[in-house]
């Protein structure tokens, strides 16, 4: 008998000290509905660098940049993929750029680029 009334106080422990704490997790405002997304911030953050070699066609640029802090790389030259319409047809080789790359499926990617005048 003793055997049965030690797990029949622990469940019942369990019953009154678990769903307030699990209740503790929920946002009560949503009511169940799924929680919406993280805004993304509006303003993120750009690296400086200069153009070493540019191929539009193969979608890749070599950069010497100074640090990209939001990846924690030092400045260094390497070269980066991007998408078609992301480096403006302005921008040629040896200029300096504002941008902002992003680790990607384990790929570095420019996202972003700007011209600096």
């Amino acid at each position: 008998m003793k055997h049965l009334v030690l797990p029949a106080i622990a469940a019942a422990a369990f019953a009154f000290v678990l769903p307030p704490a699990i209740a503790q997790d929920h946002e009560h405002s949503s009511h169940g509905a799924p929680a919406a997304p993280a805004a993304k911030p509006t303003s993120q953050p750009l690296s400086e660098g200069t153009v070493r070699r540019l191929d539009r066609a193969a979608g890749s640029v070599t950069l010497t940049h100074g640090p990209i802090e939001n990846l924690g790389m030092s400045a260094m030259t390497m070269t980066f993929t991007f998408k078609k319409g992301v480096v403006p047809a302005s921008v040629k080789e040896g200029d300096k750029i504002r941008f902002r790359a992003e680790e990607k499926k384990g790929q570095l990617v420019v996202v972003r680029v700007e011209a600096v005048k």
